[in-house]
C-alpha cells in the first residue's frame, strides 16, 4: 500500500475551516500523530479477506489524558465502531474510571466470495483546540479463529477486551468452552455471542445478547450448535472496571460527582480453550445406568422375599384368638379417637398408667386399633395433600426460572458445576435432574415394602392371630406411608431446585429433609408409645413453623444479630418444653400454675431430700438432648452462618441420630436382639451414608459467595464423564435413606412374638 495523503478543506455550519487529510496506512505500523479541532485525519487501509479463513483486525490507540477526548471512528463495509480516548466507563455509583490506552478487535462480516479485499477507515478528530497527541496501530490477529482442544494465551483488560471466533467442526454438536486464569482479580466476563455486528465487548454493554457469566480464576459454558445457525459463534472476555460483582472490594467513593478515579492496572492474563462436549452416547449410557442401579434394588428385594417367604408368612401357622380384639372387617369410619378411650375401671385414670417407674408397651397401647390406625393413615393424606400444593408452583416457578436464564443468557442466575453441566432440552444441567431419580424409585420401592407387610399384618388380624394382637411393637403403618411419600417428594423437589439452584430457592431441597427427620423421630417414639404420640395434624403444624423459620432465616438471617438472637431463645425454650413433654409422657399442664409446681418438685426432690429422677433413662436422653440442641443454639448465635437452611437442617439431623443411638442402646441394654436382616441394614446403611458425605462436602458450588467465586469450585465430571461429585451424593444419599428406612421397619422384628407386657418402653 501506498503511503499517500490527501488533503481537503470542509466549512463547518459555523464558518470555521477544517483541514481533512486522509492518508494510506498500512498494519503493523505505528502512527504518532496530533489533532485538533480544525485538522481530522482519515486512515485508510485495505486487506484480503477470504472464505475458508477468519483473520482479525485489531486497532489499538494510545493518547494522553485530557479533558477533551479524541474520537475514533472506524467505517467498515458492514459495520461502524467508535470510540473516545481517554475511554470513560462507569462503575457503581456513576464512579468513573478513565483509560488512556484502547484496543478494540473490529467485527468481521462474513463474505460469500471465496476471496476479497475490503476497505475500512479511521477517522481521528476532537472538538480540543489544543494539539493532542496520540499513537495508532491496526495489527492482524493471527490466532483470531479458536483450535478445538488447543489451549490459546492472552491479555485483556477493561478498555482492551478480547473475542476470538470458533467453528463447530463436523460431527461435533456441542462444545464447552473454558476460560482460566491464575488471577483472582481483577473480574472478568465471558461471553458468548453469535457472528453479528457489533461484537458488545465492553464492561456497560457486554450483556447485551448471547450467554455471559462473571468469573475470577474459572468460567465454563456449555454450546449448542442448534443455539447457532452460523455453526459458530465468538467467544468474548472483558475486564470489569471494579471486582464487587466477583465478591471483590468496592472502592471508595469519590468527594466530587464528576471526579475521575484512577482504576491502576487492571490487565488479567487468561487463556481459552474449546472442546466437544459429550455425545448422545454419553447421555443413553448415564440413564441406563441411573435406571439399573435402582432398578437392581427391585429386583434385590424380590430376591430378599423370597429368600424370606416362610418368616414372612408365619402369621398362616400361629394360634387364633377368637375372644381377643374386633373384626378387622367393621367400618372404621363411624370411630373416632375422642369418642372414647379404652383404659377402664382403676387403669382410667391416665397418671396412674403413664407415670409408672417401669411402664411396658402394653401399658401405652390400649388405646383401640381401629382409632389408632385412622389416626395415622391420616400422616399419610397430609403429607400427599402438603406434596401436591407446595410442588406444583415450586414446578411453575423453577420452569420461569429456567425461562429467564434461557432467554436473557444470564449464567449468574444458577449455581451450576459448569464443567460438568449436561443440557437436555431447554435443561441446563440434566445430569443433576436426573440423579434424583433414586430417591423417586426408592421411594415407591418403600412403599411397596410397606404395602406388602401391611396386607400381611391385616390379614393375621382378621384371622384374629395372636401374635398380631397381644405380640411385638404395634403395627402401625401410615407413618411409614408418609416417610416414602416424602422421600418420592424429596426426589421431586430436589431436582426442581437443581433446574435452576440458588440462593432463593434453596428451600426446595430442604423442605421435605425437615419432613423426613421429624418423621424418623416421630416413628422411633411411636414404637412404644402409640397412645401419646403426636397427631398429624400437630406434627405438620411444628414442621410447617419449621419451614417458616427456615424461609426467615434464609431472608433475615444473614449478619442478622436480633434474629439469631430471637430464634436460639426459641430454640431453648422449645427444647425445654419437649423434654418436659416427654419425661411426664405428657401428664402436666402448662397454665399459671406451673410455676409453683417447679418450685415444689425442686424443694422436695433437691433441698428437703436429695432424691435422683424417677425415669433415669428418659433423664439420660433428655441431658443429651438438652446439651446438643443448646451447643448449636450457641453455635448459631456466635457464628450466625450464612446457610441457614442447612443449620436448621443439622439441628434437625442430630436430634434424629440421638434418639435413634439411644433407642438401639437401650434395646440392647433391656435384653431385646436385633435380627440378622436388620442388623445388615444398619451396617449397610451407616457404611453407605460415609460415603455419601464424603462426596457431600465436597463443594462443587456455593450460593454463599458470588456466582464468580463459585465457579471456582466447579470440577469435571468424574463418572461415565456424565456425573459429578453431587450426582453421587444425590446416588449414595437415596440409597442411605432407603436404607434408614428399613432400619426403622424391621429393627424390632425380633419382639413380634413377645408379649406386649413383657417389652420395656424406653
Amino acid at each position: 500500500m501506498t503511503a499517500l495523503g490527501v488533503k481537503c478543506n470542509i466549512i463547518g455550519a459555523v464558518g470555521e475551516t477544517k483541514n481533512v487529510v486522509q492518508k494510506d496506512a498500512e498494519f503493523d505500523v505505528t502512527y504518532n500523530d496530533t489533532v485538533t479541532s480544525e485538522n481530522q485525519t482519515i486512515y485508510a487501509f485495505n486487506h484480503t479477506v477470504s472464505r475458508n479463513k477468519t483473520e482479525g483486525v485489531r486497532v489499538s490507540v494510545l493518547s494522553q489524558l485530557s479533558e477533551s477526548p479524541i474520537l475514533f471512528v472506524v467505517r467498515q463495509k458492514q459495520a461502524v465502531l467508535s470510540f473516545q480516548v481517554p475511554l470513560i466507563l462507569r462503575g457503581l455509583y456513576q464512579r468513573k474510571y478513565p483509560y488512556n490506552h484502547v484496543a478494540r478487535t473490529l467485527c468481521q462480516p462474513p463474505t460469500r466470495a471465496a476471496s476479497e479485499t475490503q476497505y475500512f477507515f479511521v477517522d481521528v478528530s476532537t472538538l480540543s483546540t489544543q494539539g493532542t497527541n496520540y499513537q495508532l496501530r491496526v495489527s492482524r490477529v493471527e490466532s483470531f479463529t479458536l483450535q478445538t482442544n488447543k489451549k490459546f494465551t492472552f491479555t485483556a483488560s477493561p478498555s482492551q477486551p478480547q473475542y476470538f471466533k470458533y467453528v463447530f467442526p463436523d460431527g461435533v454438536d456441542t462444545v464447552i468452552v473454558k476460560v482460566n486464569s491464575d488471577m483472582n482479580f481483577p473480574c472478568s466476563v465471558m461471553s458468548i455471542q453469535d457472528i453479528q455486528c457489533p461484537v458488545y465487548d465492553l464492561d456497560n454493554n457486554v450483556a447485551f445478547i448471547g450467554m455471559y457469566q462473571t468469573m475470577t480464576k474459572k468460567g465454563a459454558i456449555t454450546v449448542q450448535r442448534k443455539d447457532f445457525p452460523s455453526n459458530s459463534f465468538y467467544v468474548v472476555v472483558v475486564v470489569k472496571t471494579e471486582d464487587e460483582a466477583c465478591g471483590g472490594p468496592l472502592r471508595f467513593y469519590p468527594l466530587r460527582p464528576d471526579e475521575l478515579i484512577d482504576a491502576g492496572n487492571r490487565s488479567k492474563v487468561l487463556d481459552v480453550m474449546v472442546s466437544p462436549a459429550i455425545n448422545s452416547e454419553v447421555y443413553v449410557m448415564g440413564m441406563l445406568f441411573c435406571l439399573g442401579i435402582f432398578l437392581s434394588f427391585y429386583l434385590l428385594t424380590l430376591l430378599v422375599a423370597y429368600l424370606l417367604f416362610c418368616p414372612l408368612s408365619t402369621f398362616s401357622s400361629e394360634r387364633s384368638l377368637d375372644s381377643v380384639g374386633r373384626s378387622r372387617q367393621e367400618s372404621l369410619s363411624s370411630v373416632e379417637e375422642d369418642d372414647y378411650d379404652t383404659l377402664d375401671d382403676i387403669d382410667s385414670d391416665k397418671n396412674i398408667v403413664r407415670t409408672k417407674k417401669y411402664l411396658c408397651v402394653s401399658d401405652l397401647a390400649r388405646k383401640d386399633k381401629r382409632v389408632l390406625s385412622k389416626k395415622y393413615q391420616i400422616y399419610f393424606w397430609n403429607i400427599a395433600t402438603i406434596a401436591v400444593f407446595y410442588a406444583l408452583p415450586v414446578i411453575q416457578l423453577v420452569i420461569t426460572y429456567q425461562t429467564v436464564v434461557n432467554v436473557t443468557g444470564n449464567q449468574d442466575i444458577c449455581y451450576y458445576n459448569f464443567l460438568c453441566a449436561h443440557p437436555l432440552g431447554a435443561l441446563s444441567a440434566f445430569n443433576n435432574i436426573l440423579s434424583n431419580l433414586g430417591y423417586v424409585l426408592l421411594g415407591l420401592l418403600f412403599l411397596l415394602i410397606v404395602l406388602k407387610r401391611d396386607i400381611v399384618h391385616n390379614r393375621a388380624l382378621v384371622r384374629n392371630s395372636l401374635n398380631a394382637l397381644e405380640c411385638g411393637i404395634p403395627k402401625h403403618f401410615g407413618l411409614f406411608y408418609a416417610m416414602g411419600t416424602a422421600l418420592m417428594m424429596e426426589g421431586l423437589l430436589s431436582a426442581c431446585y437443581h433446574v435452576c439452584p440458588n440462593y432463593t430457592n434453596f428451600q426446595f431441597d430442604t423442605s421435605f429433609m425437615y419432613m423426613i427427620a421429624g418423621l424418623c423421630m416421630l416413628k422411633l417414639y411411636q414404637k412404644r408409645h402409640p397412645d401419646i404420640n403426636a397427631s398429624a395434624y400437630t406434627a405438620y403444624a411444628c414442621l410447617a413453623m419449621v419451614i417458616f423459620f427456615s424461609v426467615l432465616g434464609v431472608v433475615f438471617g444473614k449478619g442478622n444479630a436480633a434474629f439469631w438472637i430471637v430464634f436460639s431463645v426459641i430454640h431453648i425454650l422449645a427444647t425445654l418444653l419437649l423434654s418436659i413433654q416427654l419425661y411426664y409422657m405428657g401428664r402436666w399442664r402448662l397454665d399459671s400454675g406451673i410455676l409453683r409446681r417447679m418450685v415444689y418438685i425442686v424443694y422436695t426432690d433437691c433441698i428437703r431430700q436429695c432424691s435422683g429422677p424417677m425415669y433415669i433413662d428418659r433423664m439420660v436422653l433428655l441431658v443429651m438432648g438438652n446439651i446438643v440442641n443448646w451447643s448449636l443454639a450457641a453455635y448459631g448465635l456466635i457464628e450466625r452462618p450464612n446457610d441457614f437452611a442447612s443449620y436448621l437442617l443439622a439441628i434437625a439431623i442430630c436430634n434424629l441420630l440421638l434418639y435413634f443411638a439411644f433407642y438401639i442402646i437401650m434395646k440392647l441394654r433391656s435384653g431385646e436382639r436385633i435380627q440378622c436382616l436388620a442388623l445388615v441394614y444398619i451396617l449397610f446403611t451407616a457404611v453407605v451414608w460415609g460415603f455419601a458425605l464424603y462426596f457431600f462436602f465436597q463443594g462443587l458450588s456455593t450460593w454463599q459467595k458470588t456466582p464468580a467465586e463459585s465457579r471456582e469450585h466447579n470440577r469435571d465430571c468424574i463418572l461415565l464423564s456424565f456425573f459429578d461429585d453431587h450426582d453421587i451424593w444425590h446416588f449414595l444419599s437415596s440409597i442411605a435413606m432407603f436404607g434408614s428406612f428399613l432400619v426403622l421397619l424391621t429393627m424390632d422384628d425380633d419382639l413380634d412374638t413377645v408379649q406386649r407386657d413383657k417389652i420395656y418402653v424406653f
